[in-house]
């Protein structure tokens, strides 16, 4: 290859989105970012939303700058961002609303309404998704009998959303589809006979596509509005973020198991087909569709959502620190404090969260962390545990032996999360890369265009693009174990 191929990643996380170029020289992925910019939500007088026109406004920013960055000639643009969320479009196209944000609180309830019309052993059956208030189908059912979901013509995902402001063309990417536990796992398609037993109307769901299987251009009143060239190419990649940093995931073999760590922490195995069984339904376990016919079973755990509200709190009240700062206090912190479920109910939705974990910590008769560094601990040690939690259940239901634990994603770089997820899980922990999603992003492109050939050789230029970091297990969990357990059982 004489000149690199170059793709811009439009990464569109639940704090922040960027925009990174990769330049592809046939044997690894250098990335640059070119543009990042915040992504909060918006609170309305009917809930919490995403302000989604700032957030296109952001993405055709990004894309000018990395087309200057790559002197005119991108080879393509794809967008990933977080799941469940989507947008009602009327008959004409048009925005009926705001989309919502998955943390608002309408979802409250929505289980039971739609046990109350399939029984929950069906629901599994057919979707194979991991039963949370966030996912889609809640959001649907919160909104019946409004003259939104009356009027709506098709939802779209944020990703595809975006996607057919760029381009006037509506699809629904399969990895992000298959959140919306909407999906059947074993077709590919939609469950419409699920749908129409949970009384959502089926005709505005659009077609599936794969990503790495659809090329579209720009709208040219797109490109004249943001001095874009006219034919810029608009590839389907993985759309949800997590399946585009899967993707590139640098493992070689099949017996590892994953954590992209972020926001959430999604902790998972690849398998080859859903797996459906009653232990992986009373595990609670997803199956999320991957790139290339692949399925994460999976379950997501809370993440670093945790410490980026307690930072939020604590910027209120003066005591803002940066993540490095807050790293070391923790680190300095003494070991073997308070412990949390990471998934307790009461931590979903935003506010103050160091007092709902000293509630939590009080109520299962253990000390309140008061200082910012036990409380970051008791977050990242809790977190590390879960984890264990989690793959012993994974194990247990595919039957896939884990070897080692690879860490990709923002949280690959907090060393002491990094350290105490291998000491918990008594199994080395490879770390890297951070931008795991932005460089799954590209590698799909580069799929796309025919640069690379299967899912076995773009992980291949993963490794080859990634410096890992290993971590070995020690002795810093030693004995939190039982009192973890008894923790998620309550009875500490």
């Amino acid at each position: 290859m004489t000149k690199p191929a170059e793709f811009l990643a439009m990464d569109l996380g639940a704090e922040s989105g960027r925009a990174v170029l990769g330049r592809f020289d046939g044997e690894r992925v250098r990335l640059e970012e070119v543009h990042r910019f915040p992504n909060a939500p918006v609170r309305l007088p009917d809930g919490l939303h995403w302000d989604i026109l700032c957030l296109f406004r952001d993405t055709t920013e990004g894309i000018a700058r990395g087309v200057r960055a790559a002197d005119g000639n991108l080879d393509g643009v794809g967008i990933d961002s977080w799941a469940v969320d989507f947008g009602l479009l009327d008959r004409s196209g048009a925005l009926l609303s705001n989309p919502y944000h998955y943390r608002d609180a309408r979802t409250e309830g929505m289980l039971h309404r739609a046990f109350s019309r399939v029984p929950k052993a069906e629901i599994y059956k057919a979707t194979g998704i991991q039963f949370m208030p966030i996912n889609t189908l809640y959001q649907l059912l919160a909104l019946e009998n409004s003259p939104v979901l009356e009027a709506a013509n098709t939802l779209l995902m944020i990703p595809d959303l975006l996607g057919y402001w760029l381009t006037g063309e509506k699809a629904g990417e399969y990895t992000n589809a298959t959140t919306t536990q909407l999906l059947d796992a074993s077709t590919g398609q939609w469950a419409r006979s699920l749908i129409e037993r949970l009384g959502i109307p089926t005709h505005i769901f659009p077609d599936i596509v794969q990503p790495g299987t659809r090329c579209v251009t720009l709208l040219p009143v797109v490109a004249a509005d943001a001095g874009l060239p006219e034919g810029l190419p608009v590839i389907t990649v993985a759309s949800h973020d997590t399946a585009s940093a899967v993707v590139a995931v640098p493992a070689e073999g099949e017996d590892y198991a994953y954590i992209s760590s972020g926001t959430w922490s999604l902790v998972g195995v690849e398998t080859t087909g859903p797996v459906l069984s009653r232990e992986a339904l009373e595990a609670n376990l997803t199956n999320e569709g991957g790139f290339g016919g692949t399925v994460r079973l999976l379950r997501n755990v809370m993440g670093l959502w945790l410490l980026q509200e307690c930072r939020r709190t604590w910027a209120r009240q003066g005591k803002d620190l940066p993540y490095p700062e807050l790293a070391r206090l923790a680190e300095e912190a003494p070991p073997h404090g308070p412990l949390i479920d990471p998934d307790h109910p009461s931590l979903l939705a935003p506010g103050d969260m160091p007092s709902r974990i000293q509630r939590l910590c009080t109520a299962t008769g253990q000390s309140e962390p008061t200082e910012q560094g036990v409380m970051v601990r008791c977050v990242l040690e809790s977190l590390a545990l879960k984890y264990r939690w989690v793959l012993e259940r994974l194990q247990g239901v595919s039957g896939q032996r884990i070897q080692a634990v690879h860490v990709v994603g923002g949280g690959s770089r907090n060393e002491l999360l990094c350290q105490l997820t291998a000491s918990a899980c008594g199994l080395p922990v490879l770390a890297g890369p951070s931008e795991a999603t932005a460089l799954g992003n590209v590698l799909v492109q580069a799929y796309a265009r025919g640069l690379a050939n299967s899912l076995s050789e773009m992980r291949g230029l993963a490794r080859a693009s990634t410096e890992l970091r290993c971590y070995e297990p020690g002795a810093q969990l030693e004995g939190q174990w039982e009192r973890f357990e008894r923790v998620m059982s309550g009875r500490l």
